[in-house]
């Protein structure tokens, strides 16, 4: 098929270079979003997908919105059978979703329907799922609700952060993606409609819900560490000011101190939750770099009774 892939982020390169890589189907073209400031001079990059368009010799396309007649049109001229779409970050409307003849097909980085929306590996781990994977599916109208081609599991491992489970879904679902289209090419793969029982959203994980309340159990403070990590961060509030949690772990074994409450070992640094306590492993004082917890823990001289939180 003559295809044009849709992405954007990094997550989204291993599914173009698979694509390129399976030498079955034509990449004609990537649509991407526009070049954005990046960095302290603020001056303007292009999207990870775009870098790897560029190296492999492929046209870009950056509309800033979908529904651009001059995008349409090229889309149009370029003529693909099908479009993939891994992370691109805006709403097709459905004169886009018309053009290709098989029309627009998804990578989505759950086992729909559970989360569905921005992200879904952030609130699957944050709600504590055991597993989770990714799935092919023919886009809609509606919020990823079209029907489904083809899934992959992943366990999710007592220590992942949102940033290693999604590195390793965006390359097993780079396969899914890739076997997909051949399936979609040689007429043996026919979507599913998603079941109407065992929805829930993921709307993008705003600051605010990023940070942490003590009061919760040491599980709960964990999974919101974890899954806030590496964006927005997870956060916590110290003398005042932000004080970002990169990795925690839980200690089911102490449980003598109070939500937030703060004690510090020789090269220890342990949090009060509503259950038992966590031990801070790596935080990230506001301005600076991050570091372990001890050496943060041993520059600020925590005294006796100081706590975590607002």
């Amino acid at each position: 098929m003559k295809l044009v892939f849709a992405g954007t982020p990094e997550v989204a390169v291993p599914a173009l270079d698979a694509l390129l890589a399976s030498g079955r189907h034509e990449v004609a073209a990537v649509i991407t979003r526009p070049d954005a400031p990046a960095g302290r001079g603020r001056r303007l990059v292009a999207s990870p997908v775009a870098q790897r368009a560029e190296e492999a010799g492929i046209e870009v396309l950056k509309p800033a919105r979908p529904r651009d007649e001059e995008f349409l049109a090229r889309l149009r001229e370029i003529a693909p059978d099908c479009c993939p779409v891994v992370a691109y970050g805006a709403l097709l409307p459905k004169v886009a979703l018309d053009v290709p003849a098989r029309g627009w097909v998804n990578l989505h980085f759950s086992l729909l329907p559970a989360w569905r929306g921005a992200a879904p590996v952030q609130h699957s781990l944050m709600a504590g799922d055991q597993v989770t994977g990714a799935s092919t599916f023919q886009i809609e109208e509606g919020l990823d609700s079209g029907p489904v081609y083809g899934v992959v599991t992943e366990d999710i491992r007592p220590t992942d952060t949102s940033g290693d489970l999604l590195t390793r879904l965006a390359f097993a679902g780079a396969g899914l993606l890739a076997a997909t289209m051949d399936g979609i090419e040689d007429g043996t793969l026919h979507a599913v409609p998603q079941p109407v029982e065992g929805i829930t959203l993921a709307p993008k994980i705003q600051v605010e819900d990023a940070q942490v309340d003590f009061a919760h159990p040491a599980l709960r403070v964990d999974r919101v560490v974890r899954g806030c990590t590496p964006a927005p961060g997870a956060w916590t509030v110290f003398r005042g000011e932000r004080l970002k949690l990169i990795q925690v772990t839980p200690l089911p074994d102490r449980d003598d101190l109070a939500p937030g409450e703060l004690s510090v070992g020789k090269n220890n640094v342990y949090a009060g939750t509503g259950s038992y306590a966590v031990e801070l492993l790596w935080v990230q004082p506001q301005g600076k770099k991050p570091m372990k917890a001890a050496d943060w823990a041993r520059g600020v001289r925590i005294a006796p009774g100081e706590r975590l939180g607002a």
